[in-house]
């Protein structure tokens, strides 16, 4: 007798200011305290400057703001070291800000798409338990960092 397999994939839930994202467990390299970062004035307003972590400067993102959403840093802020994609060697990390503590969702191979507006970094929105979650494009983010000359 065969046995029936479906794929499962575990899941982080990062909870934003305005909505939720949904990510594979292995592109989270880490959860760390929120720190304020150092940045210059002349930066957009998405980029939040860099933070320190394992002796690095990673830069710190807000998706919310990328998206042309205003940034919100919560009592509940946490930033996620997000494993960099593109295979540039200068950009091995991103850091991410969150509001809260991600939760680990299983997920199967048959996702419930949701039909609600995207922004541009959103590749598609899912049902995730009672949660509508995007699905980020991290490589539009790390092209992002690339095109405004921060990397």
């Amino acid at each position: 007798m065969l046995e029936h397999r479906t794929s499962n994939l575990t899941g982080l839930l990062l909870p934003l200011a305005d909505r939720h994202l949904i990510l594979p467990n292995v592109a989270v390299a880490e959860l760390i305290d929120y720190q304020p970062a150092a940045f210059d004035l002349d930066t957009p307003p998405w980029y939040l400057g860099r933070v320190s972590w394992r002796e690095r400067q990673i830069p710190l993102l807000s998706f919310e703001s990328a998206c042309g959403d205003k940034i919100v840093i919560g009592e509940r802020a946490r930033i996620v070291i997000l494993n960099a994609l593109g295979g540039r060697p200068e950009l091995k990390f991103i850091a991410l800000l969150v509001q809260g503590i991600p939760r680990s969702y299983k997920l199967d191979s048959q996702l419930s798409y949701v039909d609600v507006p995207l922004c541009a970094l959103e590749q598609a929105a899912v049902q995730v338990g009672d949660q509508v979650a995007k699905v980020p494009d991290l490589l539009a983010l790390e092209e992002l960092l690339v095109d405004a000359g921060l990397f």
